[in-house]
């Protein structure tokens, strides 16, 4: 689908941070990481968690002790800084306090936590515990599938209107296999072929099988054809 095109996912998407690091501290990366990456491009992200590695601002004790200014200029331009370097604080407590500086290792523990969405929780848990229990399904991952007619509302052929809606049709039908790497596939895919406008569709090796393609459009398709797309892809 795009074997012979590198994407930003790819090198610093979320999953890549911390990767060094001791598992107990690399889980704590990754939940921060996927806390800032919201409304902001991975080499955003990526610049933010690296600032806050080198100044040693990367485990709960650390931002705990940090003051909250500190962590704004040091997670600035990331989109809303000031509010999720609130919540890194509030993070950081919880987890010093409940889990001995680790982060919860259930799914509905981590939505608990202060700006964790289930598209967040469900990354931290596939690559934080490894343990798969849906897909990571951000604005790229919702608008290829609706493109692609891979998802649909229930009893209806319409586009699903929301990351979660598109989480769980999507789940009805692709293996279990296949529900991690999905995410960096069409992350990828979203950030160098599959545009949110002008999508490159005459680069695209699967625009032949595409209902929306050619169309030049910025919304996701409403046309259903999941047939000879979910073949691809098993």
């Amino acid at each position: 689908m795009r074997s012979s095109e590198d994407a930003p996912v790819d090198s610093m998407g979320c999953e890549k941070a911390g990767s060094s690091l001791p598992p107990k501290e690399r889980r704590f990366a990754v939940l921060v990481s996927s806390l800032l990456s919201s409304q902001t491009k991975d080499n955003v992200t990526h610049g933010a968690i690296q600032r806050l590695l080198h100044n040693g601002l990367l485990t709960a004790d650390t931002i705990d002790k940090a003051d909250e200014a500190t962590l704004k200029g040091l997670i600035y331009p990331v989109g809303f800084y000031p509010r999720k370097a609130s919540n890194l604080k509030k993070i950081a407590k919880i987890c010093l306090l409940k889990y001995d500086g680790d982060i919860p290792s259930t799914l509905e523990e981590l939505l608990l936590l202060p700006g964790i969405g289930p598209k967040m929780a469900h990354l931290v848990m596939n690559v934080g515990w490894d343990n798969v229990q849906g897909i990571c399904v951000d604005t790229h991952v919702h608008r290829i599938c609706n493109r692609l007619g891979w998802v649909s509302r229930p009893g209806t052929t319409q586009k699903t209107s929301s990351p979660e809606e598109t989480r769980r049709s999507l789940q009805l039908w692709l293996p279990k296999e296949e529900w991690v790497p999905i995410n960096p596939l069409l992350v990828g895919f979203g950030q160098t072929i599959c545009t949110p406008l002008r999508p490159r569709c005459g680069m695209c090796s699967v625009s032949g099988f595409c209902p929306s393609a050619f169309k030049e459009t910025s919304s996701p398709s409403s046309t259903p054809n999941k047939s000879g797309l979910k073949k691809k892809f098993r």
